[in-house]
């Protein structure tokens, strides 16, 4: 049976509070006439803290597409390694028995991809597949889910490492002063999540039935414009109201397999906003405490894109309180409007490790060919920046 593994997360040592993005909105946009409301749209978000990997004022300069690209790449390489190494540590497996490596990330371009370096840095095999994820925004988290399970499948021998590395504020835009822009700026955060799908063996969640979801004509409610000057993030002011449409995706997948979507154990789902989280609540009947895991990932680290799913998956782990069998739901939401959704039975969580170590943003060396780790350092506690 197919088995996703504990993720592995970490967050940059940059830290901006909600009062400093407050406070930076009234000071940068004093004369915006729709200020009043970008405030209250922001403090509505539930987003207490956010993690760049930059301090805040190197955040808030342009220096042009290619030099946040290239930062982009710079910073991928320092950090992915480490969360690497924990993923598999997780697996019980090494760099040697991952068969594929999905790498997913909607906030940085690079060719050829990060899996091509990372197979020929940290250890892994020159016959290891390569999926590169760009361009399904948030919903890319349960897409690469989805698709290591279809590899699993169809290999049941085989293992696939998803990497998920989202740097949304290296996608901030001075010019941008539409409503949607400004919210985005207090809602986006930085972070990397890495988790190994086992074709055989593990312990987490055995995955059973996977399924994607587009609602029709709706390819311009979350998009990037390409510029001189890099993406800009377009946000529809229809978007908070996605799960109308949405939900009765999730019900139909549970229905064909037999489950009551109303009825499962846990769930993990893209915390995009608190009311993604408040409709669902409401068109599936649940109680608001169901999706407690997401709305920690949302109100601790903000939006973080394709980790997120990531990220929430791991508070469950560290719980660890779902009776096995016990029945669940993943799903990503992003552009499209796209579901991605995986339903699986809990196996149980290997022994839980260090919570601060799981959250603070380490930079090592890298792996050796066997994946074990070579030396590396971490990066420095975490500082609190004003805001952005």
């Amino acid at each position: 049976m197919t088995t996703l593994c504990r993720p592995a997360i970490a967050v940059p040592e940059h830290i901006i509070t909600l009062d400093e993005t407050l406070e930076l909105a009234r000071t940068l946009h004093a004369d915006h006439e729709q200020l009043g409301l970008v405030l209250r749209l922001i403090e509505n978000t539930g987003v207490k803290t956010r993690h760049l990997v930059q301090p805040i004022d190197e955040t808030l300069r342009h220096p042009g597409f290619e030099k946040r690209n290239d930062l982009y790449t710079l910073e991928a390489k320092e950090r992915v390694p480490e969360v690497v190494r924990r993923a598999l540590e997780h697996a019980e497996v090494t760099a040697q028995e991952i068969d594929l490596l999905i790498y997913v990330s909607c906030t940085g371009f690079m060719m050829p991809s990060m899996t091509a370096w990372m197979i020929n840095s940290l250890g892994f095999r020159t016959d290891t597949r390569q999926l590169p994820i760009a361009q399904l925004g948030c919903a890319a988290g349960g897409a690469a889910i989805n698709r290591a399970h279809d590899f699993c499948r169809a290999y049941p021998e085989a293992n696939a490492l998803i990497v998920a590395c989202e740097f949304c504020s290296l996608l901030y835009q001075p010019t941008d002063l539409g409503v949607g822009s400004l919210l985005s700026n207090g809602l986006f955060g930085d972070a990397i999540a890495a988790a190994v799908v086992r074709g055989k063996g593990g312990t987490g969640m055995e995955l059973e039935r996977n399924g994607s979801h587009l609602v029709p004509d709706t390819e311009d409610w979350i998009s990037y414009s390409v510029r001189d000057t890099g993406f800009h993030f377009l946000l529809d002011k229809r978007v908070p109201g996605t799960m109308a449409m949405l939900a009765p995706a999730l019900r139909t997948l549970a229905e064909e397999h037999r489950w009551d979507v109303t009825d499962l154990d846990f769930y993990i789902v893209h915390a995009g906003g608190p009311r993604i989280l408040d409709d669902l609540s409401r068109y599936l009947s649940l109680p608001p405490e169901t999706f407690r895991f997401s709305r920690a990932t949302l109100t601790e680290r903000g939006n973080i894109a394709s980790a997120v799913v990531f990220d929430a998956l791991a508070r469950l782990f560290e719980e660890g309180q779902v009776p096995a069998p016990g029945t669940g739901l993943i799903a990503g939401f992003g552009p499209g409007i796209t579901a991605e959704m995986v339903l699986g039975r809990w196996t149980g969580a290997p022994p839980s490790h260090d919570r601060a170590r799981e959250s603070v943003g380490f930079a090592p060396a890298g792996l050796s060919s066997s994946g074990a780790p070579d030396a590396g350092r971490p990066t420095a506690e975490p500082a609190a920046a004003p805001a952005g």
